[in-house]
């Protein structure tokens, strides 16, 4: 018996495979891993065209390209794989962003700091301090005379803000940590006019930092960063008031780097806490299991 091969005509061929066009609503999706680093280079060129915010596209670079190698190094050394640099990106513009210096030394250095960090600084298995906001506190620490943060260049231009809240917050919302944002604003703002009480000083000179560009990193990136916050809804909106109130204390000690030591402070506190309570819990239940299985 002699094989045969049969072949279909043209007219009932498969059909090619249509585009799935859920592929297409993940990539423009908002919960798209690249759209915070969209958003922070909006920041970024949204400050500088208008204000001149950074000190130069040269050093930003530098802290950008720094902290892209660091990642790629360190991430294939220790997991043996080729990490996501979006975190890294965002680390790398938030240090050419936030910080100032003449020298570009600096720059380098913060930007490994931060994502050296990432690996090295771990409870349990995950990172506690939020990689730019330690390397900036580390760096100002060791360099105080060679280094500062952006205050003013912003020039807190209301304009230029609404923009920044309006596509933040639908971000933030989107990725479901807007209620982050919202406690810490609302609570930065009712110690603002307690300070303004204690100090004498007018509510709006009190208010006004919020509205400058440090505070808009802080605010959507640095505070909300998803592996440096507690698990609970309830413990990230209690954290961030904490945040709001070591920041009024050391503002109130005239401590032009408030936000950014407050949030060194009160942010890995929260999750070695929270670490010790989850192990508190789990200690009866593993007594159980290991005395069930005869241990």
């Amino acid at each position: 018996m002699s094989s045969q091969t049969i072949t279909l005509p043209n007219s009932v061929a498969a059909p090619p495979a249509a585009p799935n066009p859920t592929n297409w609503r993940k990539w423009f999706s908002l919960e798209n891993r690249f759209v915070p680093p969209i958003f922070i280079t909006l920041i970024l060129l949204v400050g500088h065209l208008t204000f001149g915010i950074l000190e130069s596209y040269q050093k930003t670079l530098l802290a950008i390209s720094c902290a892209i190698l660091t990642e790629l190094v360190l991430g294939k050394l220790v997991t043996h794989k080729w990490p996501n640099v979006a975190s890294a990106y965002i680390s790398g513009i938030s240090v050419g962003i936030l910080l100032r210096s003449p020298a570009f030394w600096p720059y380098a250095l913060c930007a490994v700091i931060a994502i050296t960090s990432k690996y090295v600084v771990r409870v349990k298995n995950r990172h506690i301090f939020n990689p730019s906001n330690f390397a900036i506190c580390v760096i100002l620490f060791l360099a105080a005379e060679q280094v500062t943060t952006l205050s003013i260049q912003w020039g807190n231009n209301l304009y230029a803000m609404l923009v920044i809240w309006a596509l933040g917050s639908a971000i933030i919302w989107r990725l479901r940590r807007f209620h982050i944002c919202a406690t810490y604003v609302l609570s930065f703002l009712a110690f603002a006019v307690l300070r303004a009480y204690l100090v004498g000083d007018p509510i709006v000179s009190e208010i006004s930092p919020i509205t400058g560009p440090e505070y808009q990193l802080f605010i959507f990136f640095m505070i909300t960063d998803p592996k440096t916050t507690v698990r609970s809804k309830l413990g990230q909106c209690i954290v961030v008031f904490c945040v709001a109130a070591v920041e009024m204390i050391l503002r109130l000690n005239s401590s032009i780097y408030a936000p950014l030591y407050a949030l060194f402070l009160v942010g890995p506190a929260a999750l070695l806490i929270e670490n010790w309570w989850t192990s508190r819990k789990l200690q009866p239940l593993t007594a159980s299991a290991a005395g069930a299985a005869g241990v």
